[in-house]
C-alpha cells in the first residue's frame, strides 16, 4: 500500500498522525486551547506535503 510513497511522504504522514495523537492527549488532559492549537497543525502539515508534491511534479515536467 505504501510502495508509491517516497520517504518524504511517509515522514510527513507520520508527523501529521503524531500531531493528531498529541492533540488528543493534550485535550483529554484538560488543556483544550493548546489541543486545538496542536490540532491545527495536521491540515497544515498535509497541505505542505501536497505543496512539495506539486513542486516536485513541476520540476519533472
Amino acid at each position: 500500500m505504501f510502495t508509491k510513497f517516497s520517504l518524504t511522504d511517509k515522514l510527513l504522514f507520520i508527523a501529521a498522525f503524531l500531531s493528531l495523537i498529541f492533540s488528543e492527549i493534550v485535550y483529554f488532559q484538560g488543556q483544550k486551547l493548546e489541543a486545538i492549537f496542536v490540532g491545527i497543525w495536521v491540515p497544515s502539515i498535509l497541505g505542505f506535503g501536497i505543496y512539495l508534491k506539486l513542486i516536485g511534479r513541476a520540476k519533472n515536467e
